[in-house]
């Protein structure tokens, strides 16, 4: 079956601080989305990487492109106003009718070949693989009569990405959808496409680089990981 990595990267530098969108910052020795796309051809050299890009910002990744010498074969999409726009348009780019496509954050260049793996796995065995860890701090609930309500957090996961679909199940989903406010594509999968959701796990390293602090996380975590 073929494997697709549909690499969404439609992020701006404003929780940065910075003008430079957060994809396009460096870690190590590249920018932040290279080291996320080298994790999925070095996981499977034979995957086919799409790359949901805003059009404006096509130009500059080209120049980035040239000057990291990064060659790695990739599909560049128009992003929308949206990431549900985004992935939609990502999805409509692939040709393939059957197959398997993990969606994932293109600031999120920490995901591991065994999850990488995993996600396409089980994906292919029960429709979807949507990766999680379990919420570490306590958690607490608005509520309109006592203020806030203790939650139970052995119950409560975090959802990361990858999040991994048979190509015909997310596909589904997406068109019978409504609204394109939706957060993530798993909760596109469960209440527009009435799919049930099975989780993998994560990492705890697998973060989602946002803020300044993240990229000094990023720089630590970026040292214990081998390519």
């Amino acid at each position: 079956m073929n494997r697709y990595a549909l690499i969404v990267a439609g992020g701006s530098g404003t929780r940065m601080g910075t003008e430079t969108p957060k994809q396009f910052l460096s870690i190590g020795n590249a920018p932040i989305l290279m080291h996320t796309i080298k994790r999925y051809f070095t996981s499977d050299t034979k995957v086919s990487i799409v790359l949901v890009l805003p059009q404006e910002q096509v130009d500059r990744w080209h120049q980035l492109c040239i000057k990291y010498n990064f060659n790695i074969p990739h599909h560049i999409v128009f992003g929308g106003t949206t990431r549900f726009q985004s992935v939609r348009n990502g999805l409509n780019s692939i040709v393939d009718q059957e197959g398997v496509v993990a969606i994932h954050d293109g600031v999120r260049p920490f995901i591991s070949k065994k999850i990488i793996e995993e996600s396409y796995t089980v994906a292919c065995e029960k429709g979807n693989a949507i990766t999680a860890v379990a919420m570490k701090d306590s958690v607490r609930q608005s509520d309109p009569l006592k203020g806030t309500i203790a939650l139970d957090r052995s119950h409560l996961y975090s959802i990361q990405t990858p999040q991994t679909f048979l190509l015909p199940q997310i596909r589904d989903a997406f068109s019978k959808a409504t609204h394109d406010r939706y957060t993530d594509d798993a909760t596109v999968a469960e209440q527009a496409g009435g799919y049930a959701i099975h989780l993998i796990e994560g990492s705890y390293d697998n973060i989602k680089i946002t803020t300044p602090e993240d990229l000094a996380m990023a720089e630590a975590i970026l040292k214990k990981f081998d390519y």
